[in-house]
């Protein structure tokens, strides 16, 4: 299966994004992902297992635990395919950038305003 293919399932993103925070049991990754996702346990066993066979993830045994990792190297090789292509977005960021920082200086600010909902 190519990596876009992996990728391209929303449920197997969201298993990575949780796997990014650290390793978790099956019974974690499960428990987030029936609650979001509404799907069964097998199911999810499933995307774990694609996410195994496909080098995303790694999986070790404590005792009745089986606990899932993510493996850096598929997204990696992503990572580099996607190189070619940060040029499009990158110069648009820089523009917004130099945009916003010309706006707070009109405005006599020196930095970007604070939320305040945090």
């Amino acid at each position: 299966m190519h990596a876009f293919d992996v990728l391209g399932d929303p449920v197997r993103r969201r298993i990575l994004e949780l796997l990014a925070d650290g390793e978790l049991s099956s019974g974690e990754v499960t428990a987030v992902i029936q609650r979001e996702h509404g799907i069964s346990q097998p199911a999810v066993s499933q995307h774990l297992r694609v996410l195994r066979d496909n080098g995303f993830a790694s999986v070790r045994a404590q005792g009745t635990r089986r606990l899932y990792a993510i493996e850096p190297g598929p997204l990696r090789e992503v990572d580099q395919w996607l190189e070619r292509f940060r040029g499009f977005w990158e110069q648009r960021l820089d523009a917004l950038a130099t945009e916003l920082a010309r706006g707070r200086r009109a405005r006599g600010e020196s930095s970007p305003p604070r939320n305040e909902h945090t």
